[in-house]
Parts: structure tokens; C-alpha cells; sequence
């Protein structure tokens, strides 16, 4: 709507200065009309082109550098892109308590953006800029179980130690080969389980996560505990992991 109002804009001051030319007192060649209509002519074709080529576009990524006037990011398929900002950009973050702008922004943040993709030179003229927290995707052992703060003492695959908070909105649910997904509950999960933890890593405590879904593994091979490791076994002549 916004390109085919500037484009009636256009034709209709074409028309308005022709008109402007016959009714003027001074008389013009016809050579002198026709320069003008073709640059009137020429001047609209290249708006046209010009809108043709920016889009809105929106785009998320990682920061790899920032300045005053230009963000750049590694988007969700590792390419490289150049965010352009001028005093219009607005930013935004989650946990700003004040004023928050391009000179808060530091590398390896996550960002939204939204503005004016250019596609001949591949630049974002940011309008919106937002810092995004994204969840993360967990996959643990449970070491105790917390049933009167409902929280999950856990260890990762890279034997990192942490605690699962389980809220009131989190939703736990069970998976297994033959059943599939299935709804569950917190009072099903029991020690050595395996699970996914899907949450928020809290500010005040980096080794919470704030848990806004739990998925029970019910027959998949357990992760090793903190002093396990795993070993070969050559049970029935096949080679299988085993823990010890």
C-alpha cells in the first residue's frame, strides 16, 4: 500500500507540473517538454526500481561486532550479516532497567531485528532491535530430587552440575519407543532418570534453570554419573557401552 501511494504521488506530480508547462505564460519548444517528460519518466522508473528492491525483513543472530552506527551478527545458518542503525533504530532488552541502547549491546548477545532489507547490497536498516533470551535445550541425569521446593539436582552430558526449578507452569511429560510422548508428573521422576530439561538460565544464578518443560526419557541408555565413566563390554560378542 505504502509503494502504490508513492507511486500515485509521483505520476500525479508528472501530471500537475505538465500542466504547469502548457499554461505557462512563456512558451516552451517542444523539444523542451519532451525533455522534461522524459525525466519526469526516468525519475519514476528509478523510484520504482528502487522500492523493488528493499523489503521488510526480519532477522535473528549472534553478535560478532558492533559500533555506533553498524551490528554485526552470525544468523541461525552461521552467514554473516550487516545491520545498518540511525536515530529512528529502536532497541529494546528484557532485562534493561533503564535507558537501553547500540552502546549496550556487546558481542555474543542475541538479537532480533526488524527494518528495511536492501537486496542489491544485502544490508538491514534496523528499525527494531530487541534482545532475545532463548531456552536452552538440556540433556541430564537426575542425582536427588528436592520434593518440597520441587527442584531437580542434575548432571549434564559434559558432567556439569545443576538445578532444574520446576514452576507451576512447567509441563512434564514422558517419552518412550513404543509409547511415545506422554503427559507425566513430577512426582513419576525418580533418581538416575534421564531427562531433557527446555528452561531459563536465571540471572542471579547460573547453575539454576528455570524449567518450563521436562521430558522423562524412559528407555534410552542412561548418561554416566559425575564418577562414572564409560567402558566397552563385549557381552553376546558384541561391543556395547556399559558404565562403571
Amino acid at each position: 500500500m505504502k509503494k502504490t501511494i508513492i507511486i500515485l504521488t509521483l505520476l500525479t506530480t508528472y501530471c500537475l507540473l505538465l500542466t504547469a508547462t502548457s499554461n505557462a505564460q512563456t512558451p516552451t519548444t517542444t523539444s523542451d517538454t519532451q525533455q522534461i517528460k522524459d525525466q519526469l519518466i526516468e525519475n519514476i522508473a528509478s523510484r520504482v526500481a528502487e522500492l523493488k528492491l528493499v523489503e521488510k525483513r526480519g532477522i535473528i543472530g549472534t553478535v560478532t561486532d558492533v559500533s555506533n552506527t553498524q551490528i554485526t551478527i552470525s544468523d541461525i545458518q552461521n552467514k554473516t550479516r550487516f545491520i545498518d542503525v540511525d536515530e529512528l533504530t529502536k532497541f529494546s532488552s528484557p532485562s534493561a532497567k533503564g535507558s537501553f541502547g547500540i552502546s549496550d549491546i556487546t558481542k555474543g548477545t542475541t538479537l532480533g531485528l526488524l527494518g528495511l532489507y536492501n537486496k542489491e547490497s544485502r544490508r538491514l536498516l534496523a528499525r527494531f532491535v530487541n534482545v532475545l533470551t532463548l531456552p536452552k535445550f538440556i540433556y541430564a541425569r537426575v542425582d536427588s530430587i528436592d520434593n518440597r521446593n520441587f527442584m531437580l539436582n542434575v548432571t549434564t552430558e559434559d558432567k556439569k552440575s545443576l538445578i532444574a526449578d520446576i514452576q507451576n507452569s512447567t509441563k512434564i511429560s514422558s517419552y518412550s519407543k513404543e509409547g511415545g510422548i506422554a503427559r507425566s508428573s513430577f512426582s513419576k521422576i525418580r533418581e538416575n532418570d534421564d531427562i531433557i530439561v527446555i528452561g531459563f538460565t536465571l540471572a542471579e544464578n547460573e547453575n539454576m534453570v528455570a524449567a518450563s518443560r521436562i521430558i522423562l526419557l524412559v528407555d534410552l541408555p542412561k548418561i554416566p554419573g559425575p564418577n562414572e565413566t564409560t567402558v566397552p563390554s563385549t557381552e553376546n560378542g558384541k561391543i556395547t557401552p556399559t558404565t562403571r
